[in-house]
């Protein structure tokens, strides 16, 4: 799908549809999110985010002549959910594909049901190394950890920042371990001293003990590796303890609700992304402002992440049609799709390569460092 085809279906959002009468047949889209429990904001995101897609997409003529609707199941974030909602959606013979899930634990655990059932599983945001090679099934679109982590530690640590050493801290999961693991490797091929590694389980809300801890080897940064929630928390704690270590971490902290939990405790706070809100693209802007109109706020990285999948995917089923197998088959084959996070292209495990730039909290807003990015 090219960037002028893109552009004719956001423009259709302010225009009346008036063409020919088209089939009222449909074409059902599994969308698994955590719309409860502990990362709600990212789950809203995500519903948001395909559902402005798909409107699009159908203001357009749907896909192939049918309507798409998409069929929401709330995984709360739990990875047993997760699965339990694969093996509804790979029994319904009337969904096609699926995009979801948020967190890479819950992918993973979702994973095998998917790849026995035939049945694309398109995550926006997990960024396991193992998640996309785990089957012929699985794509991420978000990136791996393998390229982030790298891209943090000699760009946000090394280059923006200038600092010479770093202290840890990170949520106990698959997800978490993995991120830390790609930094902490990172950063010593790198000459950047990582001076202590805590982690801390979901759901914690006290980090005093740690953060201690990691204080007593006086390191000149923290890097959290956290969602918005536990990120703002531990930002404020550390504060409140009077310790001004300089704060980085992993996209995941890209989000609206980060500075206003964290307020002036995540001032100067640094992290990277991929998508630009104040892109010019009008693409971009149109997305932003039709996401802002529903949700009452900006979008992040990872709603651009998930209304990008829907798109994909839709190119995907116009090009193979509604056979699962052959979705599976047109997805892989995706090459320079220009979606609103940039120019998407799978790798053979299914993968994508992100450009990544650095970005900053500056008086109370997010802010790109468009000299520090590759």
């Amino acid at each position: 799908m090219k960037k002028a085809f893109i552009l004719s279906i956001i423009c259709l959002l302010v225009l009346t549809f008036s063409g020919a009468s088209i089939s009222q047949d449909v074409v059902k889209i599994g969308l698994t999110a955590p719309i409860t429990g502990n990362y709600a904001e990212f789950g809203e995101n995500f519903q948001y985010a395909v559902q402005i897609a798909a409107d699009m997409l159908n203001e357009a003529g749907g896909i192939r002549g049918r309507m798409i609707e998409i069929v929401v199941r709330d995984s709360q974030g739990v990875p047993s959910e997760s699965a339990s909602i694969a093996t509804e959606f790979v029994q319904n013979r009337d969904i096609v594909a699926q995009i979801g899930d948020f967190t890479s634990t819950c992918c993973l655990a979702a994973a095998p049901i998917f790849e026995r059932g035939g049945m694309v599983q398109l995550s926006p945001t997990a960024s396991h190394p193992d998640f996309a090679p785990s089957g012929r099934y699985m794509f991420g679109v978000v990136g791996t950890q393998a390229s982030e982590g790298p891209f943090n530690v000699e760009f946000l640590a090394q280059e923006y920042m200038g600092i010479e050493s770093v202290a840890v801290i990170y949520i106990n999961n698959d997800w978490g371990d993995a991120t830390q693991h790609h930094f902490v490797e990172a950063a010593k091929d790198m000459g950047l001293e990582v001076k202590g590694i805590q982690p801390f389980f979901e759901g914690e809300r006290d980090f005093t003990a740690i953060l201690t801890n990691l204080r007593r080897d006086n390191p000149e940064g923290l890097y959290v590796v956290a969602m918005y929630n536990e990120g703002s928390l531990i930002a404020r704690q550390a504060r409140r303890m009077g310790w001004d270590v300089k704060f980085l971490g992993p996209s995941s902290l890209f989000s609206e609700q980060f500075i206003t939990l964290g307020e002036d405790a995540v001032e100067g706070f640094v992290t990277n992304t991929f998508f630009d809100l104040d892109d010019p693209n009008p693409e971009v802007q149109a997305f932003i402002e039709e996401f802002r109109a529903r949700a009452g706020r900006f979008p992040n990285l990872h709603a651009a992440c998930a209304f990008d999948s829907m798109m994909i995917l839709a190119d995907a089923i116009e090009r193979a049609g509604f056979d699962r197998s052959a979705i599976r088959d047109a997805l892989a084959e995706t090459v320079d799709f220009e979606g609103i996070t940039g120019n998407i292209t799978f790798t053979e495990d299914g993968d994508v390569v992100r450009r990544y730039m650095v970005m900053v909290v500056e008086n109370g807003e997010w802010a790109i460092k468009a000299d520090y990015m590759r």
